[in-house]
């Protein structure tokens, strides 16, 4: 085969002691799509920064067309024509798709310095009709789509000179009518001759796609396979490295009272956009009603409010009978209502924090951690902080230890842990595994399930439609800050259906969803 890019044995040893890489032999051919898989912390982000001049390796060998390389910087690799798109998009909003594209290589007029607004549009157009990646040229980043968002971050690779495209999770808040778009797109960069390493989580998107997949595992490379030769579960216990449940088990929902009931919600963003438009709902005991839509369409928005982090312009929240209307969040958790929120970087953890601490920050005043004349008894937290991490198999040294040291998955735990055993019998849980691995993916939609068996009302926000479909009983979609669809029976639909309503292509009697909702 001919391999355009590959390592021999590279390694990675952080400052801190951590092997991040163990001798690993990776191979991408020329003209193929391969796609990268494995656990959080298996090693996958660090080999992706070496090979394109994030981190120096501390040992092995990178080759390009068969000859040793060594980068510096991105900007080496960028020369040497490998670009990467990263999961979080590095754009700029004010500015328009044709300033983002050439930014730090801008055209000028003439013999001038001045920047070039026309020939920069004509590059991007361009360019998108070159490699079907179409995009608005002129239009701001802040007002366009995230699909096509997407779009401009391969195209600024592109742009660039990139033979080789690496991308990290390229899908994660993608319809499936955007996620087969843009699949057709990687197809024809395929067919132009560009080589790409695709990261996902997905599996199902990689069998669709790609034509091998590499699995990694504890920083070492298991294995290499023809896609077609291998099937998912095979897959799933190599990067585990045990049989894994790619299903879940779930009995009929039990569904009880109401216990949370919002009324005309609406809410207005920094960019004076109605973020939501009168939205009403209500969530019962023992169900778990999700909520799916394109990102940036009011569901980020419906949870601050429902968990207080936000306040609603009109409308009302009422927690088991009372009136929680822009209560703060203490006042709402002391009402019975968890959360787990979609960013756990800056709002679900504190990161120089210990896991201890993170796990106990929503109970250290409960009166069984009082100590001697007003101190804390730390010794009884760290027992019931000792307990959730075993109970939630959270993977650490030691429960003193920052947040900020673990795995994207085990940090996920740690929210979990403690919103799960929090005294609340409603939970508003926003992107449960966003970014998480599949060993721990089976593990929070296990947890899940039994909170909703327990009586628990589950407010389950989601961009993975997978997720949604498989684990909720009932789900309502959003579009433009309005809630356009309500299965009563979430194995009623499909998902090229729900992205039809995320869209905004396809829309029910909203008069006849809330009346439904409230019944």
């Amino acid at each position: 085969m001919d391999y355009l890019l590959r390592t021999e044995r590279l390694s990675k040893v952080y400052p801190n002691g951590t092997l991040a890489n163990k001798q690993v032999d990776f191979a991408v051919a020329r003209g193929e799509i391969l796609g990268l898989v494995g656990e959080n912390g298996a090693g996958k982000s660090t080999l992706m920064k070496l090979l394109y001049g994030e981190e120096a390796p501390s040992s092995g060998t990178i080759l390009l067309e068969g000859k040793p390389i060594s980068f510096t910087s991105s900007q080496d690799a960028i020369a040497a024509g490998i670009g990467m798109v990263h999961q979080h998009f590095m754009l700029v909003p004010s500015l328009s798709l044709a300033e983002n594209l050439v930014l730090g290589q801008e055209p000028k007029k003439g013999k001038s310095s001045f920047f070039d607004l026309e020939k920069a549009v004509a590059i991007t157009e361009e360019l998108g009709e070159k490699y079907n990646l179409k995009v608005l040229a002129r239009a701001r980043v802040v007002d366009v789509s995230v699909s096509m968002r997407q779009k401009l971050e391969i195209l600024k690779a592109l742009y660039r000179g990139a033979k080789i495209l690496i991308l990290d999770e390229p899908t994660a808040v993608l319809t499936p009518q955007e996620t087969d778009e843009l699949f057709v797109e990687l197809q024809a960069l395929r067919s132009h001759g560009h080589t790409i390493i695709f990261i996902s989580h997905k599996l199902n998107e990689i069998f669709k796609l790609c034509d091998r997949v590499s699995v990694m595992r504890d920083g070492r490379m298991i294995g290499t396979h023809n896609v077609a030769d291998v099937d998912r579960q095979t897959i799933s216990n190599e990067m585990v490295g045990r049989e894994v449940l790619l299903s879940v088990k779930k009995d009929k929902a039990q569904v009880g009272e109401r216990v949370l009931v919002a009324k005309d919600l609406s809410y207005i963003d920094d960019f004076g956009i109605p973020a939501l438009d009168h939205v009403s709902l209500a969530l019962r005991k023992g169900e778990i009603l999700g909520v799916v839509g394109v990102d940036g369409n009011g569901q980020s928005e419906l949870v601050r409010i429902l968990t207080g982090s936000a306040h609603s312009l009109s409308g009302s929240v009422v927690v088991k009978g009372k009136d929680m209307t822009n209560q703060k969040p203490g006042a709402l958790r002391r009402a019975g209502v968890a959360h787990i929120a979609e960013d756990r970087m800056t709002v679900g953890t504190a990161l120089p924090a210990s896991i201890e601490d993170n796990l106990m920050a929503d109970r250290y005043f409960h009166p069984e951690y009082e100590g001697k004349a007003g101190f804390l008894n730390r010794a009884a937290m760290a027992q019931a902080a000792s307990e959730i991490v075993t109970t939630f198999d959270i993977r650490c040294k030691s429960a003193k230890q920052p947040v900020s040291s673990l795995s994207g998955g085990n940090m996920q735990k740690v929210v979990i842990g403690r919103e799960f055993t929090a005294d609340a019998d409603i939970l508003v849980i926003a992107q449960p595994t966003r970014g998480v691995d599949v060993g721990a993916i089976e593990f929070i939609h296990k947890r899940i399930i039994e909170m909703r068996d327990q009586g628990k009302a589950i407010l389950l926000v989601s961009s993975d439609l997978q997720e949604v479909m498989l684990i909720s009983d009932s789900l309502v979609v959003m579009n433009s800050g309005k809630i356009v669809a309500y299965f009563n029976d979430a194995s009623t639909t499909t998902d090229k259906e729900l992205g039809l309503y995320m869209l905004g292509l396809k829309k029910q009697n909203t008069e006849e969803i809330e009346k439904v909702l409230h019944e």
